[in-house]
């Protein structure tokens, strides 16, 4: 293990304090030594979340994770039923780390119910998920079952679990986002469900709590995907949760610091906070020190950088068979790191822009900015790097899009992603656009399209033209979904190909036939 942060080590906490404000604070040492007591009970604690389907750095991940017990705060997996190979990739890892539960993230719910199913039959560990409820399923049509593969999630979502690590009992709640339904792809996929409130998830949670207890469980792990913020809520409003294994919010959370990660529950004992960022590229162990009465008297939290560690030769072999084997595709000369928000500009996205345009022989070729989740790194790059970057499997998609369609679309996208939780979908990637936003109007001003000869050609976006028609590239997602923005073209005035914009990008790639240098910036220019 990478060890980030220096060692946290946490003073023992008094039981009978009566409230949260007069709890003693856990100590910040570098070294901090006692006699454990005769009945202390210690737990290492492996943990993972938002890793969005990285299957290269699941595997690296699977080189330095360890613990009595390996728990996941979800989004382990990315959406879309057309994503199988990424689905039977993640549950391998999962049972190869030996994950013992994970929350139910809003990636997950990113696919019909019934191949989540066939996930959830080929992973090891529970899926948990306290706050989410279905309608009866006998009240469903065989149409809509049919038509959207409905599964009962009560097969295979558990609201807690009672496991034995070490001749303990530990209780372990999984939530899923309160947001669940907003933030799902296809949300008519999951009509019949529900995610509660927070207000109804924090009984709820309690609820389950008192009944854990009841079975003479004093060791309880909240495994979480409702966000930092949120965790803070539920922890502070609840008493018996000792450790909140989070997600969703992609936080970093080094070490133990009072407040961001160590807060108090309504009796005045400490709760720890994890949180490991998102994309796998950090991964955590937690070692903590229960008392006898199930109170954590002592803590310590490492972080992993995963890039550090290798691929084990016998786990590429197993991925490569579900994945199938990368074929090396050429060399990257340089690249910058990656956007910090969704409302810069991304040079990488831009760049497979420009494959998909070349490729496809387009006038203009678009990308979401969310879509991108990982990004060119100097060095080989083989098919592997390019499907981390653009993981998900939409086809790509080709129509006649008119002027004002598109500038409909880049206004609507534009000012969604400056009001949005996480600024999605981001800033739209382009190749034969440039165009300008108004950070303070929360829209775009200006738009030119750029033609292959690189001559710019003002578009008028106050009176933008139907009849003026560009041949648009995308994939089947952007164009014809419509989520987030206004649909580009109906499906069936499209022309779908048998291939998406990782295959393009690798093409592109070998016909250029060169060290690459990615450096496509300049096409988003912000006002003031």
């Amino acid at each position: 293990m990478n060890i980030l942060n220096t060692i946290t080590l946490i003073a023992p906490i008094n039981k009978q304090l009566p409230a949260k404000k007069q709890a003693i604070p856990f100590k910040a040492e570098n070294n901090f030594e006692r006699t454990p007591q005769k009945d202390s009970f210690e737990l290492k604690i492996g943990y993972v979340n938002d890793l969005h389907g990285q299957t290269n750095n699941m595997m690296r991940i699977l080189s330095g994770i360890k613990g009595d017990i390996v728990l996941s705060g979800g989004d382990n997996d990315i959406g879309d039923e057309k994503n199988r190979p990424v689905h039977d990739a993640t549950a391998k890892f999962l049972n190869l780390a030996g994950i013992r539960g994970t929350a139910l993230g809003n990636h997950e719910m990113d696919t019909m119910q019934g191949d989540l199913k066939e996930t959830a039959s080929k992973f090891n560990g529970d899926i948990l998920a306290i706050n989410i409820e279905q309608q009866p399923f006998e009240t469903l049509t065989k149409e809509e079952i049919d038509n959207f593969n409905k599964a009962d999630i009560k097969d295979f979502i558990k609201p807690s679990v009672i496991v034995n690590v070490k001749g303990e009992k530990l209780g372990l709640i999984g939530t899923t986002p309160i947001d669940l339904t907003d933030r799902a792809t296809h949300p008519d996929y999951h009509k019949d469900c529900i995610a509660h409130d927070l207000a109804t998830t924090t009984l709820l949670i309690q609820g389950e709590i008192d009944k854990l207890k009841a079975q003479g469980v004093n060791k309880i792990i909240l495994l979480s995907h409702l966000g930092i913020e949120r965790d803070k809520e539920v922890g502070q409003n609840t008493d018996g949760i000792d450790v909140i294994i989070g997600g969703h919010t992609h936080e970093l959370l080094e070490g133990i610091k009072e407040g961001e990660n160590l807060i108090y529950s309504k009796a005045g004992e400490p709760i720890i906070i994890t949180e490991a960022g998102k994309d796998g590229k950090y991964f955590g162990e937690l070692n903590v020190t229960f008392d006898k009465n199930g109170i954590i008297s002592k803590a310590q939290n490492n972080l992993g950088e995963t890039a550090l560690y290798h691929r084990n030769l016998v786990h590429q072999y197993m991925f490569n068979q579900i994945l199938g084997t990368p074929e090396l595709v050429g060399e990257i000369e340089y690249a910058p790191p990656a956007p910090k928000s969704l409302l810069e500009e991304n040079p990488h996205a831009n760049f497979m822009c420009d494959a998909m345009r070349y490729e496809m022989d387009g006038d203009i070729a678009i990308w979401n900015n969310a879509g991108t989740r990982n990004y060119f790194k100097k060095g080989v790059i083989d098919s592997s790097d390019i499907r981390e970057i653009a993981p998900f499997a939409d086809n790509i998609s080709v129509a006649e899009v008119s002027e004002k369609t598109l500038v409909t679309a880049f206004k609507k996208a534009t000012e969604i992603s400056f009001v949005s939780q996480g600024h999605k979908p981001g800033l739209l990637g382009v190749s034969g656009l440039n165009y300008t936003v108004s950070p303070t109007k929360k829209t775009i001003v200006a738009m030119n399209f750029v033609d292959k000869n690189g001559v710019e050609h003002p578009i008028d976006i106050n009176n933008p033209r139907e009849d003026k028609k560009y041949k648009v590239v995308a994939d089947s997602f952007i164009m014809s979904w419509g989520a987030d923005y206004d649909v580009l073209s109906p499906k069936e005035e499209c022309v779908e190909y048998p291939f998406n914009k990782a295959y393009l990008t690798c093409e592109y790639i070998k016909h250029l036939n060169k060290p690459i240098i990615i450096n496509q910036t300049g096409r988003i220019k912000y006002e003031g």
